[in-house]
């Protein structure tokens, strides 16, 4: 194939490697910004100028074939190439400008990160920060995001990571409700008590404890199910029961009296626990933008709550 050709597919392959990380046409169109009709005319295109069958179609669902998949491993690679390109370019420049993309759990971006964030742009007023903040997972080799806040207790193998601090789960209820239905002084003794699970994935309510080599596992229940931390806390403080927490969440609370900290001889397990990890993809070149908010964040960490 001469390479005029390649050059005019070239849009093509970046369209057929969003659909095959999104998992969709209109979830690939929707990242690209154009409708799904366009995005399976340039994977059209790309079958016939190949000869081959790339991905699958059928009224319900999309596959990608085992050349398709061949195919997109050149195709990302060629990405990678193109992004290296635009980084190297970047990098030949002492300024620290442009649109940088970063992603952080819900609680610990309001909570921990946003002062320091706010603080940053007031020292980069050439940074464009575009912050995304969720608990779903976000991988800066797939979506396009520069770099991500990971709280767990393994990080991302595939990417380069940079570990700021720890974050403990912890099991809080109000010194009134204790008072009223008294201290569990072991796990068992939550079945007895009003907890408020998070509710985000099935199984929330079932809570597995280590102490050393002990391991035990409750399954708890309560009238109020609440994944958002701010107003799981609120329910504490009004007694609705026991509830888990990342340390951070509660540390004021905690000092002023507002929640008392139960089980303190046993580790929760949970999903929202582990170091602070700072990731993202390894490259030859990096922007100064990000390199100069990696530098940020190791130098200013410590005036964040999780010394």
């Amino acid at each position: 194939m001469d390479t005029n050709k390649i050059i005019t597919l070239l849009p093509d392959m970046a369209a057929f490697v969003a659909v095959v990380e999104t998992g969709s046409f209109t979830k690939a169109a929707e990242k690209l910004g154009i409708t799904p009709s366009g995005v399976s005319r340039q994977v059209s295109r790309m079958e016939s100028v190949l000869s081959a069958v790339l991905v699958e179609r059928t009224t319900r669902r999309q596959t990608i074939t085992s050349v398709g998949m061949a195919v997109y491993e050149q195709c990302r690679n060629m990405l990678d190439s193109a992004k290296e390109a635009v980084v190297a370019s970047e990098s030949n420049t002492t300024e620290a400008k442009g649109r940088l993309r970063i992603a952080a759990p819900d609680a610990f971006a309001k909570q921990v990160l946003e002062p320091l964030l706010l603080e940053f742009m007031g020292l980069y007023p050439a940074i464009c920060l575009h912050v995304q903040v969720t608990d779903l997972r976000v991988d800066p080799a797939y979506q396009n995001v520069d770099l991500v806040f990971n709280i767990a207790e393994q990080p991302y193998e595939h990417l380069v990571c940079k570990t700021l601090g720890s974050v403990r789960s912890i099991l809080c209820a109000s010194p009134q409700y204790l008072a009223e239905h008294g201290i569990p002084h072991s796990p068992e003794n939550l079945v007895k008590h009003a907890c408020l699970p998070l509710g985000f994935f099935d199984g929330d309510n079932v809570w597995s404890f280590t102490q050393g080599e002990q391991k035990t596992v409750i399954t708890v229940d309560g009238r109020y199910i609440n994944n958002d931390a701010d107003m799981r806390l609120k329910g504490v403080k009004q007694g609705f029961g026991i509830a888990p927490f990342p340390d951070f969440v509660v540390r004021d609370a905690l000092e002023k009296g507002d929640v008392i900290e139960v089980l303190k001889d046993w580790q929760l397990k949970s999903d929202f626990q582990g170091g602070v990890h700072m990731q993202f993809p390894a490259m030859r070149f990096m922007p100064n933008k990000l390199r100069v908010f990696i530098d940020f964040m190791e130098a200013h960490w410590m005036k964040s709550i999780l010394i």
